[in-house]
């Protein structure tokens, strides 16, 4: 499995494209154990938010806010892959959907650590 410094990442359909500029490969690979996370499953990474670039299909992301309405999670309005979302414990990163990006074989990162977002430090 290769991270390239410059890696693409869509959604199931192809409406939604997007680059990611990677400079240490994939970093803090998790899952989440908040309500949104858990049910969504997916291994998220972050980067910086000047390190994702919408190349195809802005108009075709929706956004989905919950709770304290900070977070701001991005999925296909065509296909309904949640592809990244910017981060309410750091919103200067966007969390990214890992399963998006091309050529990757999620299950070839298990185990995966979890997070516990149901005791979100925001939260307290």
């Amino acid at each position: 499995m290769e991270i390239k410094k410059i890696h693409k990442s869509s959604c199931h359909c192809g409406s939604v494209e997007i680059e990611l500029t990677l400079p240490n490969g994939l970093e803090d690979p998790r899952r989440c154990s908040c309500s949104m996370c858990s049910r969504r499953g997916a291994i998220v990474a972050s980067v910086l938010l000047d390190n994702l670039k919408i190349i195809k299909g802005e108009s075709k992301l929706q956004l989905y806010q919950f709770n304290t309405m900070t977070a701001k999670h991005y999925f296909c309005s065509v296909c309904g892959i949640y592809t990244h979302h910017q981060r309410r414990s750091n919103p200067h990163l966007y969390a990214f959907n890992v399963a998006c990006l091309e050529g990757i074989n999620v299950y070839d990162l298990e185990p995966v650590k979890i997070y516990d977002g149901i005791n979100h430090p925001k939260d307290g």
